[in-house]
């Protein structure tokens, strides 16, 4: 009896030895219940995915595609430019800021229009003045998108989102070009305005922000956003948030209400907040590989972790830093640059010049050679030759 005894202790501690995350890791990957059929959560500055549902499927975004065309005018366009209006872009279906043909706008104005109030016109006149023609527009545009900023599951068919077959992009892509263009100043004003006093050639009124959380700024840290929809896309949203040293973006596609895609986003960022921080690792920091080389961070490296988690840094002998979490999964990896010390190469030479012998030590140790090898061959002969003798004697 006691034998099993033991036996039931032993295998209970060697489980509670081996497994010792696994109900933390259990709570730690559980799903949120999100509605929408697609979303994601990213830390804004490093980029690293904290949640995600379906992010990679390609969907319908609606007007979050104005998101991208925003920042493709404010990089590509000179925002002082008088753009005049054409009847391609009086026409514009959808929502619009009711602009007139030949009325001229400054572009930075149709910007604004395109953001603040979703305006479809808006886009129709901001392609048209960048490239020439939406067509032209369009592959100017996808080129941006692949090249520069670097999404692979996104094909844009128009400046503003109406639904087109072939108008699709992931959550992925989205936070992509979302995290893409929060580093331009102009476009985070933009992103970030509830309302705006709007005197068009026959509009006068105030845009309010479409987006209720940059409008009602409802959840605190709110910093930006965008929001879609059509019917074949569902309800689409794309939101930014800061809180301490936290900066969040959550894209959603394909909710079924209005609603459910802000639930959804809060759902998203209180998981963020109440689960992650930031860190960063300054420029100039040395670290050294196993082979006691020397390396240098060459500018701020930036990962995500959870709250309190231990992280293991690690120099691999090509110079890569790895930051690695608890569960050992890769945080974030990064080049470094290698430092060569004068004193080391200067020690080691020494130690190579006392090391190796010159010129006239490897003649005297071959002269040496000739006579030390003859002269021990006849002496063993000599002793061998007496032993010989004697043993007859005997």
């Amino acid at each position: 009896m006691k034998k099993h005894i033991y036996k039931f202790v032993l295998i209970v501690t060697l489980c509670l030895f081996l497994f010792p995350t696994m109900i933390s890791a259990n709570v730690e990957t559980s799903e949120l219940p999100l509605y929408s059929e697609s979303a994601i959560l990213i830390d804004a500055e490093s980029g690293q995915v904290l949640y995600e549902k379906n992010s990679q499927t390609q969907l319908s975004p609606a007007s979050i595609t104005k998101i991208a065309t925003a920042i493709y005018a404010i990089e590509h366009g000179n925002l002082e430019d008088i753009v005049t209006v054409s009847e391609n872009a009086r026409h514009a279906d959808g929502t619009k800021v009711y602009l007139e043909a030949g009325e001229q706008v400054p572009l930075l104005r149709l910007v604004q229009g395109l953001m603040i109030n979703s305006g479809n016109d808006a886009g129709v006149a901001i392609a048209e003045h960048l490239s020439g023609s939406l067509d032209a527009f369009v592959i100017d545009f996808n080129e941006f998108l692949q090249e520069e900023i670097g999404v692979e599951n996104t094909y844009f068919a128009n400046p503003h989102g109406l639904y087109h077959p072939e108008h699709l992009t992931t959550a992925e892509d989205m936070a992509k070009i979302t995290q893409y263009a929060m580093k331009n100043k102009i476009f985070r004003e933009i992103f970030n305005t509830s309302e705006l006093a709007w005197h068009g050639e026959t509009w006068d009124t105030t845009l309010i922000n479409h987006h209720a959380m940059v409008r009602n700024k409802s959840y605190e840290g709110i910093t930006g956003g965008k929001n879609g929809y059509v019917s074949e896309a569902g309800f689409t949203l794309v939101t930014t948030a800061e809180h301490d040293n936290l900066s969040l973006i959550a894209v959603i596609l394909n909710a079924a209400s209005d609603k459910q895609s802000y639930e959804d986003t809060t759902a998203l960022f209180n998981y963020g907040f109440q689960h992650f921080e930031t860190e960063k690792i300054d420029r100039n920091v040395q670290y050294e590989d196993s082979n006691e080389n020397t390396y240098v961070t060459n500018q701020e490296i930036i990962y995500t972790k959870r709250i309190g988690e231990v992280v293991e840094e690690e120099v691999r002998p090509s110079g890569m830093l790895i930051i690695k979490g608890e569960n050992g999964e890769i945080l974030q990896k990064q080049k470094l640059v290698q430092v060569i010390s004068n004193k080391k190469d200067e020690q080691m030479k020494s130690e190579v010049v006392v090391a190796s012998p010159s010129t006239d030590d490897v003649m005297n140790a071959e002269n040496h050679l000739r006579i030390i090898v003859p002269l021990s061959i006849a002496i063993s002969l000599l002793i061998s030759s007496l032993f010989i003798v004697q043993v007859r004697k005997i």
